[in-house]
């Protein structure tokens, strides 16, 4: 049975990719990972306020983060390795290049056009094998147009793709008025992936301290319903490989996503909730339906559910509304 794949013109073992996030900025961790069977894994991000020196006040939010939800307090450190600045996280990638035989993928996290995103460059000749281009926008402003948020977007990744050859995938949220339109811009923009979708944390309120305090919330399977539309919706209409991110927790969810289209599927939540190891046991359960359906090849199965393959290509679109209300009983 052929678990293989490309991605990025990367040749991965299988699709199961560890996410940018605390698993992968320890090294330890990252050896377990690729142990219990890892494709590949991206690294932690290293953040744009970081390049800009203003990594005291990202401190405090990754503090404040980690300590207003139960769970985090147990899955995340109290911003731990995010401290490590701009020097430590090229060290992290050569040690993380060393340490394992599977791909190492870099990460970068901002929002605006500057001199940040030379630093792609740096973690490239680290040793990192591509880099996943973080973009965390939320436009706040009324006076931004969605040209003007669209054009910031595609003007980021052509500073990195100036700045780097090894490929680099472009992780956004889905808040597109023409998402369709948007993955092609970017695609053609030179995006080697897209990998959908980018989770925007969202702050709560303490009504016993009167303060706005952000709120880290693991991501559960009904999630990935969104990113599963979409990556079926563009399979086939953009050059650039596709990732699928966001409540990836079993063999069936990352299934599903490689019928859509994906050439991989990303995981954290599931990996901090259950560790490292749970990788073999989603890639077992893969093999187990795969040999009772007669699957020799993630090959053979990818895209056999998209929107241009399947037999009901309306089901993606409006046409399936009606009948999904009527469903429920």
């Amino acid at each position: 049975m052929d678990l293989s794949t490309t991605y990025m013109g990367l040749s991965l073992k299988n699709p199961l990719v560890a996410s940018a996030g605390p698993l992968t900025a320890e090294i330890g961790t990252i050896r377990q990972l690729e142990d219990a069977g890892a494709g590949a894994v991206v690294l932690h991000s290293l953040f744009e306020e970081q390049l800009s020196h203003e990594a005291e006040e990202l401190e405090h939010h990754l503090t404040h983060g980690a300590e207003s939800f139960a769970e985090a307090v147990t899955y995340f450190p109290q911003a731990g390795a995010y401290k490590l600045g701009p020097d430590e996280y090229l060290e992290h990638v050569a040690k993380a290049k060393a340490a394992v035989g599977i791909p190492v993928i870099g990460s970068l996290n901002g929002a605006s056009v500057g001199g940040w995103t030379e630093y792609a460059r740096r973690i490239e000749e680290a040793g990192a094998d591509a880099l996943e281009l973080n973009v965390y926008f939320v436009a706040t402003d009324p006076s931004l147009t969605s040209s003007q948020v669209e054009d910031r977007y595609v003007d980021i990744l052509k500073a990195v793709k100036k700045a780097v050859r090894v490929p680099v995938a472009i992780k956004l949220g889905p808040f597109f008025s023409a998402m369709a339109s948007m993955a092609q811009r970017l695609d053609q923009a030179g995006a080697d992936a897209l990998v959908l979708f980018n989770r925007f944390y969202q702050p709560d309120i303490d009504l016993d301290q009167l303060e706005v305090v952000p709120n880290v919330v693991l991501s559960g399977p009904y999630e990935m319903r969104l990113p599963l539309r979409w990556m079926a919706i563009l399979y086939g209409r953009v050059k650039a490989s596709l990732a699928a991110a966001r409540g990836i927790a079993s063999a069936h969810d990352v299934l599903k996503m490689l019928m859509a289209g994906a050439d991989v599927t990303q995981m954290l939540s599931v990996l901090l909730r259950k560790g490292p190891g749970e990788v073999s046991g989603i890639l077992e359960g893969m093999k187990a339906w795969m040999e009772e359906h007669e699957y020799e090849s993630v090959q053979q199965m990818k895209g056999s559910m998209s929107q241009k393959s399947c037999a009901e290509p309306a089901a993606f679109e409006r046409a399936n509304y009606m009948k999904t209300l009527q469903s429920y009983v």
